[in-house]
């Protein structure tokens, strides 16, 4: 049986790949013990009160799942700022760069989840992890907020317990994983595209598998059993960009990744994301992004 894993299109070697030759930080769960609330082996809960500066970007093996009540401030996420705000969700892969600068006055709850516990868990967060490592943070209607609480200070009461129940405890995570993305979808266009559209998650979760092996949109539509031209209709239809776009789009997400958080050089980079040639792949950073890969690293 495969994975929850390869089927949300996320597997354990490409989570592997991005922690290889670190310049960031990669910090484990135990680096965060002393601090815990409540917690077991598997996962962690911090409650997150007042000013929290991190300045200097890093990265986790594990998952993390924020849940902000009253807050404010700013989280960067492979280097992208996203405004903290009340009533807001956000959720980190692992070797997805951050930072933040937490606002006197936060207030937050945050659950830090080892990969093997994630992985029971993981088929409630119903979109390829793309979706969401590409939209980390969620805002949440008040009722979304109050259940998710409830969830979350339901974990927290079954940990403190002398003998938690970690059937319980994964039962919940399910429930705030469908949550999650329930919120999601309303939210993000893409995702109802993708609960309506099943070939396209279905294509999204494929890029995620193959981008750097397979860059051209026929073999997809070999996968999916349509036409490279009728797969092209129906991201232009209902993502509005091409299919070819859409696998650069994740070849892109990757490079940028690589370049902030890798001591590999940018030949080696070239051959990681499976181009031959680094005046390609240089050529095809710049048109991406407007930058070259060198001068991107620059401003890491």
């Amino acid at each position: 049986m495969l994975s929850a894993f390869r089927i949300l299109g996320l597997t354990y070697a490409t989570m592997d790949k991005r922690n290889a030759n670190s310049w960031a930080p990669n910090i484990g769960l135990d680096g965060f013990r002393k601090e815990q609330t409540a917690g077991r082996e598997e996962l962690l809960f911090n409650e997150l009160h007042g000013e929290r500066l991190i300045d200097k970007p890093h990265k986790h093996d594990f998952f993390i799942i924020n849940l902000f009540d009253t807050a404010s401030g700013t989280h960067t996420i492979d280097s992208i700022d996203y405004t903290i705000k009340d009533h807001q969700i956000h959720v980190l892969f692992p070797g997805q760069m951050h930072k933040w600068h937490i606002h006197a006055g936060t207030i937050g709850y945050q659950l830090m989840i080892e990969r093997s516990f994630f992985e029971h868990f993981a088929p409630f967060f119903r979109f390829s992890f793309t979706n969401y490592q590409n939209h980390p943070v969620i805002d949440l209607t008040k009722e979304a907020f109050l259940q998710l609480h409830y969830e979350f200070e339901s974990i927290k009461k079954e940990l403190e317990r002398e003998h938690s129940l970690i059937p319980l405890i994964t039962a919940r995570a399910g429930v705030i994983a469908a949550i999650v993305s329930r919120e999601a979808e309303h939210v993000f266009t893409e995702f109802k595209v993708y609960q309506s559209v099943p070939r396209l998650a279905k294509f999204n979760m494929l890029i995620d598998e193959f981008f750097r092996e397979q860059k051209q949109v026929a073999f997809y539509a070999e996968k999916l059993h349509i036409s490279p031209n009728y797969l092209n209709i129906l991201c232009k239809k209902y993502l509005k960009i091409s299919a070819t776009q859409l696998i650069h789009q994740r070849i892109c997400i990757e490079a940028k990744r690589l370049l902030q958080s890798s001591e590999s050089s940018i030949k080696e980079i070239t051959f990681e994301l499976g181009f031959a040639d680094q005046a390609y792949f240089s050529n095809f950073f710049k048109q991406q992004t407007g930058v070259s890969p060198s001068d991107f690293r620059e401003k890491r």
